[in-house]
């Protein structure tokens, strides 16, 4: 497990920037102190509630389309995908993580927005627990950092003319 996770980059985003959050209902407890880790975290980067959209949705495996119906929209900047699998006693796991995973880049790349993963992917309840808030830090609140960065990246990029 890496334990090396990069310094923040604070990053000037404009007033009316929008971000997204689908957040899964399944392993709600866990996922909750992630969406409040990320709520409270963007109200710090200077990102008012009024411009923030939360869905809820049944579980990790319904985060990618629902990001992709975010981006389709085209009135965010970035989306936050949060959810919570720990491995159990069935090859369920890797099936839902994986295709989670994959799912959200796809809509990253495919949307040239930035898509946040947001999901704990993680073989017991405590090593969870120890990313919302314990010894590992707050998932939640470095989803928050990363939409943050990305939508400032994605900003420079498009602010670049061609040539430079």
């Amino acid at each position: 497990m890496s334990t090396q996770v990069p310094k923040v980059v604070t990053t000037h985003i404009g007033k009316k920037t929008r971000i997204a959050i689908a957040a899964a209902r399944f392993n709600a407890n866990l996922v909750d102190e992630l969406l409040a880790g990320c709520l409270r975290r963007l109200a710090e980067l200077g990102v008012s509630e009024d411009h923030v959209e939360i869905v809820r949705v049944p579980g990790a495996f319904e985060l990618p389309v629902t990001a992709k119906a975010f981006a389709k929209s085209g009135r965010f900047a970035a989306v936050v995908c949060l959810g919570a699998v720990v491995r159990g006693d069935t090859p369920h796991f890797e099936y839902v993580a994986g295709e989670c995973a994959r799912g959200l880049q796809d809509v990253a790349i495919w949307e040239h927005l930035p898509v946040i993963f947001g999901v704990l992917t993680t073989n017991t309840h405590e090593q969870a627990v120890d990313r919302i808030g314990g010894k590992h830090g707050h998932a939640g609140e470095r989803a928050a950092e990363a939409a943050v960065e990305m939508i400032g990246v994605m900003e420079s990029i498009a602010k670049r003319k061609k040539g430079k």
